[in-house]
C-alpha cells in the first residue's frame, strides 16, 4: 500500500486505470442513496399515509442536509487524509440508510434520510482526490469518468428502485442499498492511498480558519459563484422534473416500474459522458458549457407538450439526460485546474450551492405539482433552465471568450 511509502512519494503517483474504475464504481454506490426515492415517492407516500405536498420534504431535507454536510465536512479534505474522511462518511451513510430501511413512521424515515444527506460527501471529495493524482491533460476525461459513476448510480437507483418496488415492495430497495453501502464501507478505504493533503512540513490551519477561509477564496475566485449557481439551477431542474414524473405517471395509470424504465435511459450517459468530457477538453469548458446548456434548454421546453404521452416524454428525457451531466463536468473544469491546495474548498462552495438549489427545488417540484399539475412543474423547469443558460452565456463572454478558452 502507498501508506508505507515515503511521505513525498505519493505526491508524484498517478492513478491507474483500475483505480479510476474502482473509484468510479464507488461514486455510483454512494451517490445512488439520494435517488432511490424518485420513482417510489408515491409508494412511500402511500405507505406512510402522507400527501403529495408533504412527501417532498424527504428529498428536500436530504439535499439541504447534504449542503450542510458538504460545508462542514468537505473542507477537511484540504487538511486531513481524504481516505480517513471518506472512511468516516461512508460509514455514516451505511448506518443512516439502514435506518431508512427499518423506519416505522414517516418522521423516523425523514430523519434517517436527512442524516444520510449530511454524510454524503464522498462523491464530491473523490473528484478532488483524483484531480491531484492525474495529468492535467486528462483532467476532463477522468472527471467525466467519475461523473459517469455518479450517473450510473443515479441510473441504477432510479431504474432499479422502480422495478424492485413494483415486485418486492419499496423497503426491499433500501435493504439492497444498505448491503451495497456495507460493501463500499469496507472496500473504499482499501482503494485510496493514505497521503495527507498538503506537505507534512506546512502548518495546517485550524478547522474554523479552514472553514472561514472559503469566503476569502470566493473573493479571489468569484467565478465559483457562477459555476455554483449554474449547477444549483441544473440540479434543481433535474430533481423537480423527476419528482414531477414520479407523481405524474402513477396518476396517468402507470406503475412505479415505468418511472424506473424511463430513468433507465440514463444508460446513454455511460457512453456519452466520457466523450463529452473529451469535447470539453478540446474546445474549452466555457464554450462547451454554453452549447450543452442550450441543448438542455431545448429538451426542457419539450416537457410540457410531450409530457402527457409516455412515449413522447422519452424525447425530452433523452435530451436532458445527454447533456445535463456534461454541464456539471464543464462547471467543475473551471476550478479543478486551480491550485490543488484550494480545490477541495472550492468544490465545497460549488456543491453547497448545488444542493441548496436541489433541496429547494425538490420541495418546490412536488408543491408546484400538487397545486398546478404537470404543466406547472414543466413551467418551473423551463424558467430555471432559461436562467441557467443565460448564466452560461454571461460566463462565456466574461471568461471563456476573453481567455481563448484556456480553461
Amino acid at each position: 500500500m502507498d501508506s508505507i511509502a515515503p511521505p513525498n512519494s505519493s505526491s508524484k503517483r498517478r492513478l491507474s486505470g483500475t483505480e479510476v474504475l474502482l473509484l468510479t464504481l464507488a461514486c455510483g454506490v454512494v451517490t445512488a442513496n439520494a435517488y432511490y426515492i424518485h420513482p417510489i415517492i408515491s409508494e412511500v407516500a402511500h405507505s406512510f399515509e402522507v400527501d403529495q405536498g408533504l412527501i417532498g420534504i424527504v428529498p428536500g431535507a436530504n439535499q439541504i442536509a447534504l449542503a450542510l454536510g458538504v460545508f462542514l465536512l468537505l473542507p477537511l479534505g484540504d487538511r486531513i487524509s481524504n481516505r480517513k474522511l471518506v472512511t468516516f462518511t461512508v460509514a455514516g451513510q451505511f448506518l443512516s440508510i439502514t435506518g431508512m430501511a427499518f423506519a416505522t413512521d414517516f418522521t423516523l424515515f425523514t430523519l434517517a434520510s436527512t442524516i444520510l444527506g449530511f454524510f454524503t460527501i464522498a462523491p464530491y471529495l473523490l473528484p478532488t482526490y483524483a484531480s491531484k493524482r492525474v495529468d492535467p491533460a486528462r483532467l476532463g476525461a477522468v472527471t467525466a469518468m467519475l461523473t459517469t459513476g455518479v450517473i450510473g448510480g443515479i441510473l441504477v437507483s432510479r431504474a432499479g428502485a422502480g422495478i424492485i418496488a413494483e415486485t418486492l415492495g419499496w423497503r426491499t430497495v433500501y435493504y439492497v442499498a444498505a448491503t451495497f453501502m456495507l460493501i463500499v464501507s469496507i472496500l473504499l478505504p482499501l482503494i485510496m492511498d493514505e497521503r495527507e493533503a498538503g506537505s507534512d512540513t506546512e502548518p495546517k490551519q485550524s478547522y474554523f480558519r479552514l472553514l472561514f477561509s472559503m469566503f476569502g477564496l470566493i473573493r479571489q475566485n468569484p467565478e465559483i459563484l457562477i459555476s455554483g449557481a449554474i449547477q444549483g439551477l441544473g440540479f434543481g431542474v433535474f430533481l423537480a422534473v423527476w419528482m414531477g414524473i414520479g407523481l405524474h405517471l402513477p396518476e396517468m395509470g402507470y406503475g412505479v416500474d415505468i418511472v424506473g424504465y424511463l430513468a433507465a435511459f440514463s444508460i446513454l450517459n455511460l457512453f456519452t459522458t466520457p466523450w463529452l468530457g473529451k469535447v470539453a477538453d478540446n474546445i474549452g469548458p466555457y464554450r462547451a458549457r454554453l452549447i450543452f446548456a442550450s441543448i438542455n434548454f431545448a429538451g426542457v421546453c419539450l416537457l410540457w407538450p410531450m409530457g402527457y404521452n409516455v412515449w413522447l416524454l422519452i424525447i425530452p428525457i433523452m435530451l436532458m439526460t445527454l447533456v445535463g451531466p456534461a454541464v456539471d463536468i464543464t462547471n467543475r473544469m473551471t476550478f479543478l485546474k486551480l491550485d490543488p491546495k484550494i480545490r477541495t474548498r472550492l468544490m465545497t462552495v460549488y456543491i453547497v450551492m448545488m444542493f441548496i438549489g436541489g433541496g429547494i427545488s425538490s420541495s418546490a417540484g412536488t408543491a408546484v405539482y400538487d397545486a398546478f399539475g404537470w404543466s406547472g412543474n414543466a413551467v418551473l423547469a423551463i424558467v430555471m433552465t432559461a436562467l441557467l443558460t443565460a448564466l452560461c452565456a454571461v460566463a462565456w463572454v466574461w471568461k471563456g471568450r476573453g481567455t481563448a478558452e484556456t480553461g
